[in-house]
């Protein structure tokens, strides 16, 4: 799985993004920066309006009427605040999967058919007459001369018109040469982004189709694609991470919710005559205090409302959520991140309550919710459930293949390298499959060396993998150990890798097993497939003594 965090000062969002591969972040960074960014876009236009208006209020009427306005801006926001529950409430939250398909048309022109230039009218000779009058004609010598003369301004006439079919003639053969060219040209590259608009939408069915099955990952990102649509007022920070419980089918969310100061601070503005100037009118104490909880309150139980709601393959049965508050310490200035809310709730339970008519915060206690008596103080409280981020043992891993010679002898490597190399060959192995391989800490506990995660709904899932560098046969002890790892790590494939060879109570044991065994040949294939070359020499890794792993 590959995350990366994502902001935007200007809105004051941030985001945590999470993919089965890079290139699927990346893709799902660049959309949000460019929806921040439009956002913001408005928000600056939005500015400028009023700043423009507010430079031109040029009379006592005017000014009068920009204060009308901001104090009705400022009362829709306060409002919008009120709501956030209901109008949450309102709404269908399913994700329309045609929505997230292209169904634009190829959006370049056909090459426009050229005009073919016309061939002029071939010269006749009866345009070219001698001109000869009956007196003329009785004299041969200028009859003649004449008539000499006709025939060769004709055939100059029918020369140059030849000259001028055949060069219009060539060039209206090579710009249909062109055109043609253009033609294809324009129908290859067509066809190629037809083919990729539709490889686009077949993974669209394909991750509907994942989280139809309720695909971990898949469920993980519906939930996901529902919170991220939710929208909330400017300077609201809405983000999220979560994660899916499977066997129990839960989803936890660590939700940033905003500090109090996101909240207005104005809920009017007055002209004051005397002054010819406008006054902001601030807030009470009493009002943000008393708004700032509801506002909490109200994401809390919005968002799992919104969870459950678009649940239409039921892949929730409960819920919890953590409310996080980024804010500054006012008795040390620092910043401080902390939990002020936690609540678990059941989808049947919540879908059960009337959400247009409850107060907020009577239902989050209704819930068992658990909050500081004053949410304003921003105490700390423990959550319910935290979410797990990580697996702890995975470590960065580092490049090995790249140093690989002909001359090199796997079996006498070091074997944090050889685990190290086991991770590139796989890597590349699945790179064509939309894969992730992490690499574990170097335990030499005969666990797990590394995990592929494999996002693919039908064939895929979580596969382990051991490298044993061997100089000896590997035993059935080996494979057994790697079948109760697939048990115990909930995966649903294992491979085993090895410089050496298996016995055959080895082979025998993993036969109907999801259980792949490669030894010391078929590990150097994948490397030579993979453009690398190296060679296991097991009498010189015992000479050279190498470490035996026991087995």
């Amino acid at each position: 799985m590959w995350r990366t965090q994502i902001s935007h000062a200007g809105l004051n969002k941030f985001r945590v993004i999470r993919g089965a591969t890079e290139a699927e972040v990346n893709q799902k960074v660049a959309l949000q920066l460019r929806a921040w960014d439009e956002q913001w876009t408005r928000v600056q236009a939005a500015r400028a309006r009023r700043a423009e208006r507010e430079k031109w209020a040029w009379d006592n009427y005017e000014r009068k009427r920009l204060a009308e306005d901001q104090t009705r801006l400022a009362e829709k926001v306060m409002a919008a605040l009120d709501g956030l529950l209901r109008e949450a409430v309102a709404r269908d939250h399913r994700v329309d999967w045609s929505s997230l398909k292209d169904h634009a048309k190829y959006p370049v022109p056909k090459p426009a058919q050229p005009h073919s230039k016309p061939i002029p009218p071939e010269p006749l000779r009866t345009e070219y007459a001698p001109g000869l009058n009956w007196f003329l004609r009785l004299i041969p010598l200028i009859r003649d001369g004449r008539i000499a003369d006709a025939e060769k301004r004709f055939q100059a006439a029918h020369s140059s018109w030849e000259a001028t079919k055949l060069q219009l003639q060539d060039e209206n053969r090579r710009q249909g040469e062109e055109y043609e060219c253009q033609v294809a040209d324009w129908e290859s590259k067509k066809a190629g982004w037809l083919r990729d608009q539709q490889e686009r939408n077949v993974k669209v069915d394909q991750r509907q189709a994942a989280h139809i099955s309720k695909d971990p990952y898949s469920v993980t990102e519906y939930c996901e694609m529902v919170l991220n649509a939710s929208e909330y007022p400017d300077g609201f920070p809405s983000s999220f991470e979560l994660d899916y419980i499977a066997d129990t089918r839960m989803v936890v969310i660590d939700y940033s919710l905003p500090p109090p100061e996101a909240l207005p601070k104005f809920k009017a503005y007055k002209y004051v005559a005397a002054r010819d100037e406008i006054h902001p009118v601030p807030v009470s104490e009493a009002w943000s205090s008393k708004t700032y909880e509801l506002v909490l309150y109200q994401i809390a139980l919005r968002s799992l409302f919104e969870l459950f709601q678009s649940d239409v393959v039921d892949a929730l049965h409960a819920a919890v959520f953590n409310g996080w508050v980024n804010s500054i310490d006012k008795a040390s200035g620092k910043p401080v991140n902390a939990c002020v809310l936690t609540i678990q709730a059941g989808k049947s339970e919540l879908l059960d309550m009337n959400l247009t008519q409850v107060d907020p915060k009577a239902c989050f206690k209704k819930l068992k919710g658990i909050s500081a008596a004053k949410l304003t103080a921003l105490a700390p409280v423990r959550p319910i459930l935290q979410l797990n981020r990580d697996d702890k043992r995975f470590i960065q891993p580092y490049a090995v293949m790249g140093v690989l010679d002909g001359a090199a002898n796997l079996a006498a490597m070091d074997w944090e390298d050889f685990e190290h190399l086991i991770r590139e060959v796989f890597e590349k192995e699945f790179s064509g499959e939309g894969c992730e391989v992490k690499i574990t800490q170097a335990s030499r506990d005969r666990g797990v060396d590394a995990i592929v995660f494999d996002p693919d709904p039908i064939k895929g899932g979580k596969i382990v993998i051991q490298a044993k560098r061997y100089t000896n046969t590997v035993g059935v002890s080996a494979v057994r150990d790697l079948f109760g790892t697939i048990h115990n790590e909930g995966a649903n494939k294992g491979i085993l890798v090895t410089t050496a060879d298996y016995g055959p109570d080895a082979y025998e044991f993993a036969r109907g097993k999801p259980i792949t065994l490669l030894n010391g040949n078929e590990l150097l294939y994948l490397l030579q497939k993979h453009g690398h070359k190296a060679r296991i020499d097991l009498a010189e890794a015992r000479l050279l003594g190498a470490e035996q792993e026991r087995v």
